[in-house]
């Protein structure tokens, strides 16, 4: 479902964000290698750059899925949905959802499976393991 548009080649802008997500996921990986082997302020700054990049990520994904579904009729979101393999019952869930919902979450699904999230969770839980969170104790 990476590409719904009736084009057979990629529009510029999505072959940019292909490239920048590419960087983004080398960047976490990167962090995620260094961070095993660092200690308390410098794990905590390595937390920092990869949970900036994965944000920013989710950002770059929610632009170019909203963008590749800006097209498909409210309606038709639901096939959307099942497809992407989240649950969806078109009677009550998504009907009940607003569109910008619905895309942010299809969003979510598909940004949660990729190499750059799944290296982030791993690198925020292992630091967890060993005491090092972004958000500071009170």
């Amino acid at each position: 479902m990476r590409w719904l548009q009736l084009t057979a080649t990629p529009p510029l802008t999505s072959i940019r964000e292909g490239y920048s997500m590419t960087m983004t996921t080398q960047r976490i990986l990167d962090l995620a290698a260094a961070a095993s082997a660092s200690h308390d302020e410098d794990l905590v700054q390595l937390l920092g750059e990869a949970n900036e990049l994965y944000q920013q990520g989710l950002q770059d994904l929610h632009r170019e899925t909203a963008e590749r579904l800006g097209q498909l009729a409210t309606a038709d979101l639901p096939a959307a949905v099942q497809t992407a393999g989240m649950p969806c019952d078109a009677s009550r869930d998504c009907a009940s959802r607003d569109r910008a919902e619905v895309i942010l979450l299809l969003t979510l699904a598909e940004w949660e499976r990729t190499p750059a999230a799944l290296a982030f969770m791993e690198m925020a839980e292992a630091a967890a393991r060993r005491g090092v969170c972004l958000i500071p104790e009170e």
